[in-house]
């Protein structure tokens, strides 16, 4: 099973830029071309988050239209960028969603079972999942111990380094992490938020975060770094699931570049 990962979007109404500055929509429809353009067409696409950029039921409209045109399946959770209801309302019709509190989930259909969790927390950027939240998602995962099993999360659960992005991390995630941990058989927490690749073994699991299609926040370590981002590189995750290997996880750039070339 390949699954593709797309995140932090950023979707804007008709003829708005991304912070003034660039064409989001666009480069979501260059996305979705890149992924159907792929030697092997993704069979599921996971959106971990930031679907728009300011939760406007406008930019919900344009998002699922260019969702729509990928013509394949989705599943999406909300970013810090999203508004919970709103985003309820415009994807009223995925019947995974739940009607009312947090947009938390599972969908046993495919080869691996997915879980969907809703980090948010309403009118803040930082990430967290209340008491009930931990415990559904206790009981969500003790219901089947066997089944290769993803879960979606925006907030990565760890400091990344990067001092403007670790200000709105995953506040505590010690709870979360007691939890997975009585999973055996989590392959991997897939993550946005920070326009980055990231890689971190967490909660007898492994933590990837994917790039943006939009922006790529930049790679500064300092503690008094200011924040600040660049156009490119763009990319999306591939995650290629096989029950004798696992899963494997690639990042795919979007561009166009030099190439092909008669050597591996």
């Amino acid at each position: 099973m390949l699954i593709a990962q797309l995140s932090d979007l950023h979707v804007r109404p008709h003829g708005v830029k991304y912070q003034g500055v660039v064409d989001s929509n666009q480069m979501l429809g260059e996305a979705i071309e890149h992924l159907l353009q792929m030697d092997q067409r993704p069979d599921l696409v996971l959106v971990t988050g930031d679907l728009v950029d300011e939760g406007s039921p406008a930019e919900y409209e344009v998002a699922k239209a260019l969702l729509a045109s990928m013509r394949i399946p989705y599943l999406a959770i909300p970013g810090n960028h999203d508004h919970r209801e709103n985003f309820r309302k415009a994807f009223a019709d995925q019947s995974y969603l739940p009607g009312s509190g947090p947009l938390h989930y599972c969908v046993d259909d495919h080869e691996v079972r997915i879980i969907g969790l809703d980090s948010c927390v309403p009118g803040h950027h930082h990430g967290s999942i209340d008491v009930a939240g931990l415990q559904w998602l206790s009981d969500v995962l003790q219901s089947n111990t066997s089944k290769p099993t993803v879960v979606m999360l925006h907030h990565p659960p760890f400091f990344c380094g990067i001092p403007y992005m670790d200000e709105y991390r995953y506040v505590d995630p010690r709870p979360l992490e007691a939890v997975l941990k009585q999973a055996g058989n989590v392959e991997i927490v897939l993550c946005g938020h920070v326009h980055r690749s990231m890689l971190r073994r967490w909660a007898n699991t492994v933590v990837c975060t994917c790039p943006s299609t939009v922006t790529e926040i930049d790679l500064q370590l300092r503690p008094t770094a200011q924040p600040s981002s660049h156009v490119g590189p763009r990319g999306c995750m591939l995650h290629l699931w096989d029950e004798h290997i696992g899963m494997v996880s690639h990042t795919s750039q979007i561009g166009a570049f030099a190439g092909p070339y008669a050597f591996a």
